[in-house]
């Protein structure tokens, strides 16, 4: 006889993993299905930017990494490049003690969270799906679960390709996440391994026939695009792993919930990665349902679809906000038009004296009490594209100071 579960959730990511840990320590029975992940092709190269409330809820669970599979951002730098007046954005963090984000180590996470999942009572790691009073589907934007559900997933895809790759530099980033856009080109280099660390993750959106023209370099070809891209900014580069692409898409579920069943994370939906948003959207789900279930009437079932309702709304809100906010960058700059870059490098410069703005656009950025919680917007670049300093001389400025 099969035992009987409060929530089946069905994933192998982080995603997944945060929402069985949380919801268990809520004293709910959960079945955890992990899925056999396909063979790795050389070492995980993936990065992500987190805010304050996805730090939170990873740290209250104990599972956050420490330094230096975890670095703090200092200091965000935007830049359109141009030869006569180039436009470029700067943000500080209020303190060394309070930085704008945190890039962390996608392996190490995912280790922590593999290695506290046995100590946590509650949580049976099952083979199959077991019934449940609520499925959780985590299997990311290819669920073939969502599928046999007969779940719609609507997909609009970019013209872009995202080539990932970790890069060992010559000059420490001194906690500086860099990023710029050219040519219709987004290029981000978010700083890894310590604030003191040379390594960075690159995220490059480019053309998919770009895109594939990189991927078939040799790697200190590729390492020489790069550095050539960002004009030397962190001095000589050199690859480390082997660089992967994927191509970008803003996709969302039809719906997010049934009766006993719930989408979470990129099987709900998917954005652009140029505001670093994937995976705080992903954790602000795990933070959002695990509310709903907690406060629910004792006379609801974990499956009740009104009570998932609750969390759909409040998700699915968050979500068109930020998908509008990154679609409507792409579309800005992501235009190769000579005009319409020469208005965007203005728009950057006029922020120049717009410090009320400025500290609201950090406040934002850190996840401060004016955003939406439990999942406050990151969105670093593009919160910076939109209310940042100005500087004229389109070089990244140096690294703020332990007091900035």
């Amino acid at each position: 006889m099969n035992p009987r579960y409060d929530v089946a959730i069905l994933g192998s990511g982080v995603v997944a993993h945060t929402l069985a840990l949380l919801l268990a320590r809520e004293r709910l029975r959960v079945a955890l299905l992990r899925q056999p992940a396909p063979p790795a092709a050389g070492p995980d190269i993936r990065a992500y930017a987190l805010n304050q409330a996805a730090v939170s809820l990873l740290s209250d669970l104990r599972v956050w990494p420490e330094a230096p599979a975890v670095t703090p951002v200092r200091q965000m730098w935007v830049c359109e490049p141009d030869a006569e007046r180039p436009g470029a954005l700067n943000l500080l963090a209020p303190t060394a003690q309070q930085p704008l984000a945190w890039i962390v180590d996608v392996p190490a996470l995912e280790q922590r969270l593999a290695q506290a999942l046995p100590f946590q009572s509650g949580i049976d790691l099952v083979s199959s799906a077991p019934p449940a009073e609520l499925t959780v589907i985590c299997e990311g934007k290819h669920s073939r679960t969502r599928a046999q559900f007969g779940i719609e997933y609507e997909v609009e895809p970019y013209a872009h390709t995202a080539v990932a790759a970790r890069l060992r530099c010559a000059r420490a980033h001194e906690g500086v996440a860099r990023q710029w856009f050219q040519h219709g080109e987004v290029l981000a280099l978010l700083p890894m391994d310590g604030p003191e660390g040379k390594l960075v993750a690159l995220v490059w959106s480019v053309p998919h026939e770009r895109a594939a023209e990189l991927l078939g370099l040799a790697a200190p070809a590729f390492a020489a695009a790069v550095a050539q891209a960002c004009d030397h900014a962190l001095g000589a580069m050199s690859t480390e792993g082997t660089p992967a692409g994927w191509p970008l898409q803003l996709s969302r579920a039809r719906h997010w919930v049934r009766p006993g069943l719930a989408l979470a994370g990129d099987a709900a939906h998917a954005m652009h990665p140029l505001a670093g948003q994937g995976l705080n959207m992903g954790l602000g789900d795990v933070a959002e349902l695990g509310r709903v279930l907690r406060e629910r009437e004792y006379w609801r079932s974990p499956g009740d679809w009104r009570l998932l309702r609750r969390y759909e709304r409040a998700r699915r809100a968050d979500f068109e906000r930020m998908a509008t906010l990154t679609d409507g960058l792409y579309s800005l700059f992501g235009h190769g038009d000579d005009r319409v870059g020469a208005l965007r490098r203005w728009g950057l410069r006029r922020f120049d004296g717009l410090t009320p703005l400025k500290h609201h656009a950090i406040r934002l950025a850190m996840g401060g009490p004016e955003a939406d919680a439990p999942c406050a917007p990151f969105a670093a670049p593009a919160t910076a594209a939109f209310a940042a300093s100005a500087t004229a001389s389109g070089q990244p400025p140096a690294a703020p100071s332990a007091a900035a």
